[in-house]
């Protein structure tokens, strides 16, 4: 059972943040929840947060909260890894272990408790369903994500054909096998065979994708540090779903913006009205 840990008016909605033991992960991990004003049940849009990123920091400077109260849409911001499982290296680095979970299921046996995807698909929503109760309507959802988490929205939608109402992506990652965060990342967590990889690499899925058409809008700063050193590669997904039917795309290089939670901050509420529309 979820423990509330704080509780913050917002917009006439409620910004709290939980507490719950997870049996996928094997340890205790927070989770925050923000609920619009009135009864409900109000569709849900997940928010997937980037490397070294928790819960909070997308509550804290996302400034979707207003846009959420206007939309009548609760958002649920999870955490990126386990915390407090204490594997050998878990913090060497701070683009794998702790804060860097991928948002895959880690198949090498000493990771194998970083299995983020089957968390933020499967035992979180459970979680979530029994916690908001008539409050949220889970059969109504959208995801979206910056970065690392922009890699996890756009892998989470494609291989769960209509779970997910529409897709979003702030600078996502988006051809991890072809980077150096995806190469060191899956490596760590999947071992050396490439063809396991493809699983969780969106450019790969985008090519294979054959669920109902899945609207995604993809936003990315034009002075972006990891754009310019070839950690994105948004050229590639977005040339795999050109070339998909069931896959319709808008991407917008936005002039002067970085990777920031300003650049984030700024768009917000674009990707709020963009998810309402398909709820």
């Amino acid at each position: 059972m979820a423990q509330e840990v704080s509780s913050n008016k917002s917009f006439g909605g409620v910004q709290k943040v939980y507490s719950h033991e997870s049996k996928v992960l094997g340890c205790s991990m927070k989770f925050a929840v923000y609920t619009p004003p009135g009864d409900g049940p109000f569709p849900v849009l997940w928010f997937l947060s980037g490397l070294t990123c928790t819960e909070a920091n997308c509550v804290q400077k996302g400034s979707f909260q207003q846009s959420a109260a206007a939309q009548g849409i609760v958002v649920i911001c999870p955490d990126t890894s386990p915390r407090g499982i204490d594997i050998e290296g878990d913090n060497d680095s701070w683009d794998f272990g702790t804060g860097a979970g991928f948002y895959v299921n880690a198949t090498e046996e000493k990771w194998k408790p970083y299995r983020m995807y089957e968390y933020v698909t499967e035992e979180l929503p459970s979680v979530c369903a029994a916690l908001l109760g008539d409050k949220a309507n889970m059969a109504k959802q959208s995801i979206t994500g910056h970065s690392m988490g922009g890699h996890g929205a756009l892998i989470c939608a494609m291989k769960n054909p209509s779970k997910y109402q529409s897709v979003s992506a702030f600078s996502p990652i988006c051809a991890p096998m072809n980077c150096p965060w995806g190469q060191k990342a899956f490596s760590g967590y999947l071992g050396e065979d490439k063809s396991t990889w493809e699983a969780y690499d969106a450019s790969k899925l985008a090519e294979k994708y054959s669920g109902p058409k899945l609207k995604v809008l993809i936003d990315q700063g034009s002075v972006d540090d990891f754009l310019i050193k070839g950690q994105l590669l948004p050229e590639q997904f977005v040339a795999a779903a050109l070339k998909n039917d069931q896959l319709e795309v808008e991407y917008r290089l936005q002039e002067g913006y970085d990777h920031s939670y300003f650049f984030i901050s700024s768009f917000m509420k674009d990707h709020i009205e963009f998810h309402a529309k398909f709820f």
